[in-house]
């Protein structure tokens, strides 16, 4: 108790001695943001990165895929049940289609028989099925150790939570590992977005920031052009085209945000 409070004074200290001159109308908390991005990466570079690093190069990649197997099958089941309630009856039946095969064929998730058989993945939650019934974003927001979020989606991952399978699994002990286990097998398929991200943006921020409310925007209205936002110097900072593994969309680097499979390329920002 003490250790956690401490560590949240430590931030509130930070977020005291951070501050934005002129935040921009999207990102008014922006002094705050910048030094929960600044925990965030530091506690990914000295605890997250380097015990996905060492599970990367220990664990073969035959066990890696059915570890990130078994939890994408789980994640599809709740994102089917997100479809069906926006009223996208294809994805959703879609998705539990793809549950029913791959925790059958596929041994509860290990192997995807799914996509094998041409079911797509698609990608969902309460946040994008807020978003699609028009409740605004809100500001963007940045969480202790979950990374880039809004106030509408941070409000979606209290109900993702409930939702969440993982959850409800017993003893104690079990449900720990596992959410320890699916966090460092997502961090480390996304080892290389994260190595991308250090040599594309000169504002890593700005550019996490961009590419996050970019993807949630595709996401929720397709092919409706996304917000664009601006760095200090002006410059508009645009997503990359980030791609990884089946979880990517699940948990972000505590540094960077992950790109789904299914969103469209998007420009670097810079011209051609």
């Amino acid at each position: 108790m003490r250790a956690a409070a401490a560590t949240a004074a430590a931030i509130l200290v930070l977020a005291a001695c951070s501050t934005v001159q002129t935040p921009s109308k999207q990102d008014p908390f922006e002094s705050f943001n910048r030094t929960m991005f600044t925990f965030n990466d530091k506690l990914d570079t000295y605890a997250l990165k380097p015990v996905a690093t060492t599970y990367k190069k220990v664990v073969p990649q035959f066990a890696r895929d059915r570890v990130s197997s078994f939890f994408s099958n789980l994640n599809d089941i709740y994102s089917g049940a997100n479809n069906l309630l926006q009223g996208n009856i294809t994805a959703g039946v879609e998705d539990i289609m793809r549950f029913a095969m791959n925790s059958t064929l596929g041994i509860g998730g290990l192997f995807d028989f799914a996509s094998a058989a041409g079911l797509p993945k698609h990608q969902s939650d309460f946040g994008i099925t807020m978003g699609h019934y028009g409740v605004p974003p809100g500001p963007y927001l940045v969480l202790p150790l979950f990374g880039p979020s809004t106030v509408r989606d941070t409000a979606g991952l209290l109900v993702d939570w409930q939702a969440d399978l993982v959850w409800y699994i017993s003893p104690v002990w079990i449900r720990t590992t596992l959410y320890g286990v699916r966090i460092i097998s997502t961090r480390a398929s996304l080892l290389g977005v994260s190595e991308l991200l250090s040599g594309a943006a000169l504002d890593q921020y700005s550019f996490v920031r961009n590419a996050y409310l970019q993807r949630r925007e595709y996401l929720i209205h397709g092919s409706e052009a996304p917000p664009k936002y601006e760095d200090e110097s002006g410059v508009d900072i645009g997503p990359t085209d980030m791609r990884a593994g089946p979880e990517a969309g699940a948990i972000a680097p505590a540094s960077g945000p992950s790109i789904p499979a299914d969103a469209p390329p998007a420009s670097d920002g810079t011209k051609k």
